[in-house]
């Protein structure tokens, strides 16, 4: 790709300010040109072998046997692998699948040797038993003084493909072997494809860092099709999933980076990972002379994503559901089953006190279930230990309650990131500011002009989770707080409030402009010389519409809290709020065009405006807004893949897409964004995975710690739950939705700390597996949490009744549900399509007849803010809906009953209405 073709395609980066020196140095130097002259060393032109069983076909390269293709039967025009760049990618250092890495004790240091690293052809071998197809002596591809031998075997099985690897110390002395691992290399390159060309060409894939029960699921980014699964082969653990740094291949937003599996870890625990805590107990192995050790890696196909773990079972692998998942509050009561061949020996949890388990009762032949009760805060792996010698390890992360935790972050952010400097040159006084937890310092200057600037994702963030902390657990002397910042800093600093441009949106208050400013404005600290350190007239610039739904979302928060509730918000009025939101919506269309065009992150806020114009008769305002929508939505309709943003490929405009599409009744497109999310947001037995929406580029814009790499439940996690869970509801039969959703939904607040502080996201590297320091964009997906925050009552067939955000019991016909939610809000009652949602007051308990349907609902006392409730009754799932009237009257407001609160708490019982 020559330099003016990058540029071209990647204008809008260019025009958001958002191509970094490093980009434009790629596109300058053309690394993927860089990446053509590098010598071929694979030798591609002695030609390859092909294989197939009934479910893969299998391409070898003759000289190497590393893979050319892996292509499923049924389509063979797909590959999993990169096999279209294998020509551009063929040279030393590229690692290709087939390869391997290891690392030996020489003497007292560890050294590392990689099939990868300098090419000869191997020595083919030819093999005993028709049951292999290809064998080689990997010999050839180590330098002379490497003392191991090792065979590399390619087998079919069961419709799959085994590969297999033999170590053997053929010396007279021991040798350890401190790292093990094996590249796992798929098509997740990006780079030159169109958005349609990468939903069909590309993968993405995501590990269960689970031990013997591990696996890697490799997912088509549409979604849809045959998942390849990576599972165990013989004795193979999945220890540690380890970045693959070292390969040439230019990383960056189109490509994030290859993996390793590696099934021992200990010398890059001991060197390049010391100071992280690494998720499995790192091991070795020693050799004795004339040992040889196996492992291998099977590569079978699931027949779809909902089908993962019954493909699993049918391979003999351990199964584990975890509910509500892995995030676990101290006063929910989890749910863990597992399904397995074997039974269980013994469990034990690291650290000791971190979580208890208790064996109950299961309904199911081969399901064995137990209670799990999170103890102590922070990070949790319970190693399970079956008959069968097998060891799987589950991933929690233990939070205090939620109202514990959101109140803790509500307190950080208005306390310890609250900024008050009166003469502020950037007038950005009162305000939450971004905040730097490991110098435990307000961040008033960063060579990222947003970052302290307060706007865009990385700078808004930390007001905007302080605004949302509101939406679910409102605090008076918090709500004074923020009502002046949006009085004082929002309206007419961040937002234009008068003129021509109104309601606009400026893309950061601090700038770099010193020639304009006093002498010592700037810290001589930070490097200035990037093109992030926007200048005055960037700063002043309105068009980057991902900044409209942070302030629409501050005004609105602010119009229901007066709204429904006293004494809370007492500046200003709720109509100013509603509209100024409304208008902020507007002006993003107007203002922003350009950006407009594509989904927003948190757009799901321009929906539920528009609930409220309706509700509160603004009917003039509610129709201008709801055409302007539809424009929006009439143009995604027209796309196949409705999705794009300023970046090739992204994981944050689906959230608003889907909103949209449903709403206005395009249930295809929908249906296509849905299927895009669970692409790239898996359910698996660790809390750091499940329901881990994609991301991998923020923490350049966001972080402080500022590198390519998977980011653990970044605000995608929260924003793209809200249309997955939203899928949930209408569709309350997919029970695999609800497990997802509320993974992501509760991903959102697992990285808070103990105290209070919200960081962009967590570090995956094994390096780190820490947060980031920065509170970045974290608010965003605090946004998502706030808004989409429910507790959830299901019936499984095989798994009982259970709880997703409360804790369920039973007593005669009646099913119990005590919400554990900080907002204590919602609640859906899935066998009957019903959520009953408050707009103000909160809900003790809710208690379902599963025989009669009768619904009994307990509401908390009444409190100084919160002296009515306003109650709705809404039916998502209309195919399956039982409708239902209070068996009192109560008078309605904007659609909502209007329910006196009293002194102890107010039971309501709803009663199925024919009508």
């Amino acid at each position: 790709m020559t330099t003016a073709t990058y540029l071209k395609k990647h204008r809008g980066l260019l025009i958001a300010g958002l191509l970094s020196i490093t980009q434009l140095s790629w596109a300058q130097q053309s690394p993927w040109k860089k990446l053509e002259e590098k010598p071929s060393t694979l030798h591609l032109e002695q030609g390859y072998q092909t294989f197939a069983t009934p479910e893969l076909e299998l391409k070898l390269v003759k000289s190497s046997q590393t893979v050319a293709g892996l292509h499923p039967v049924s389509e063979k025009s797909f590959d999993f692998t990169p096999g279209d760049r294998l020509k551009v990618r063929s040279g030393d250092g590229l690692y290709q699948l087939g390869d391997i890495n290891l690392r030996l004790k020489v003497g007292n240091e560890w050294k590392s040797f990689s099939s990868a690293s300098k090419r000869s052809a191997v020595k083919a071998l030819t093999p005993k038993s028709k049951q292999v197809w290809a064998l080689a002596n990997l010999s050839p591809s180590f330098p002379s003084d490497f003392p191991l031998e090792i065979q590399r075997s390619w087998e079919p099985t069961n419709g799959g493909v085994i590969l297999r690897f033999q170590i053997k110390n053929p010396g007279k002395e021991a040798i350890e072997l401190g790292s093990l691992g094996i590249p796992l290399i798929f098509n997740n390159i990006l780079e030159g494809n169109t958005l349609e060309q990468a939903h069909a060409r590309n993968v993405f894939f995501d590990p269960y860092i689970g031990a013997d029960a591990g696996y890697l699921q490799v997912a088509r980014l549409h979604g849809k099709g045959s998942v390849l699964l990576v599972l165990p082969e013989g004795n193979t653990p999945f220890e540690a999933y380890n970045p693959l740094l070292d390969d040439p291949t230019p990383r960056g937003i189109v490509f994030e980076g290859f993996h390793e599996w590696m099934i021992h870890s200990k010398a890059h625990a001991e060197k390049d990972w010391a100071k992280a805590q690494p998720w499995n107990t790192a091991t070795s192995v020693t050799l004795k002379p004339g040992e040889t050790k196996s492992y291998g890696l099977k590569l079978v196909l699931a027949p779809s994503i909902r089908e993962i773990e019954k493909t699993l079972i049918a391979h003999k692998r351990p199964v584990a559901v975890g509910i509500p998942g892995y995030v676990v509050p101290q006063d929910v009561e989890a749910k863990l089953f597992l399904q397995h061949s074997s039974k269980v020996k013994s469990m034990e949890v690291e650290p000791a006190e971190a979580l208890s388990w208790q064996s109950i009762p299961s309904q199911k032949k081969n399901l064995q279930s137990y209670l799990i009760r999170g103890k102590k805060w922070g990070r949790a792996r319970l190693t399970i230990q079956y008959q069968d010698g097998l060891k799987q390890t589950i991933h929690y992360k233990i939070i205090k309650p939620e109202s514990e935790t959101i109140a803790d972050f509500g307190n950080f952010l208005t306390t310890k990131q609250w900024f008050e400097v009166p003469k502020d040159t950037f007038h950005r006084s009162p305000s939450v500011i971004s905040y730097d937890y490991e110098t435990k310092q307000q961040v008033t200057q960063d060579s990222r002009a947003w970052v302290a600037g307060l706007s865009d994702e990385g700078g808004a963030g930390s007001w905007l989770g302080a605004t949302m902390k509101q939406l679910v657990l409102p605090k008076p002397e918090e709500v004074q707080k923020l009502e002046r910042f949006v009085n004082e800093t929002l309206w007419g600093n961040i937002q234009h409030k008068e003129g021509p441009y109104q309601y606009g949106v400026r893309k950061s208050l601090f700038y770099y402009q010193p020639d304009s400013m006093p002498p010592h404005t700037y810290s001589p600290t930070v490097n200035y010389k990037s093109w992030s350190a926007w200048p005055h007239k960037e700063a002043e610039s309105l068009g980057r519409s991902y900044n409209y739904p942070h302030v629409a979302a501050a005004h609105w928060v602010l119009y229901r809290l007066q709204r429904n509730h006293q004494h809370l918000v007492k500046q200003g009025n709720w109509k100013s709020y509603l509209e100024n939101a409304a208008q902020t919506a507007l002006g993003m269309v107007k203002l922003a065009p350009y950006y407009a065009q594509f989904g927003q992150m948190e757009g799901t806020v321009f929906y539920l405006i528009l609930k409220d114009l309706k509700r509160e008769g603004l009917t003039e305002l509610a129709a201008e807004l709801e055409s302007t929508m539809k424009k929006r939505a009439d143009l995604w309709r027209s796309l196949e893949y409705p999705f794009g943003s300023e970046m090739p490929w992204d994981s944050t405009g689906q959230e608003e897409v889907y909103v949209w599409s449903y709403y206005f009744g395009y249930r295809d497109k929908a249906e296509v964004t849905l299927n895009a999310i669970l692409g790239y947001m898996p359910t698996i037995p660790h809390w750091a995975y499940n329901g881990n929406a994609r991301r991998y580029w923020d923490f350049l814009y966001g972080g402080k710690l500022s590198r390519v790499e998977r980011q653990i439940h970044h605000y995608g996690s929260g924003l793209n739950a809200i249309p997955v869970l939203m899928a949930y509801r209408d569709q309350p039969d997919d029970f695999y939705l609800l497990r997802v959703g509320y993974g992501g939904l509760m991903g959102a607040i697992a990285n808070i700390t103990e105290d209070g502080f919200g960081p962009a996201a967590f570090h995956s590297y094994p390096s780190t597996l820490e947060i980031d320091a920065l509170s970045g964009d974290y608010g965003c997906g605090f946004f998502g949490y706030a808004v989409n925050t429910t507790s959830y009552l299901t019936q499984h067939p095989e798994l009982g009744w259970l709880s997703f955000g409360g804790n369920v019991s039973q007593q005669g016909n009646e099913v119990i549900l005590k919400p554990t939610t900080a907002a204590r809000s919602n609640v859906y009652l899935s066998p009957i399509g019903l959520q009953v949602s408050l707009d103000a007051g909160m809900i003790e308990q809710v208690a379902y007849n599963s025989v009669t349907k009768a619904v009994k609902i307990r509401l908390q006392p009444a409190s100084e803010i919160t002296p009515t409730a306003y109650l709705r009754l809404e039916y998502p799932a209309q195919k399956k809906s039982q409708r239902y009237k209070l068996q009192k009257s109560y008078p309605q407001e904007r659609e909502a009953f209007a329910i006196p609160l009293k002194e102890n708490a107010l039971e309501l019982e709803l009663i199925p209405n024919p009508k």
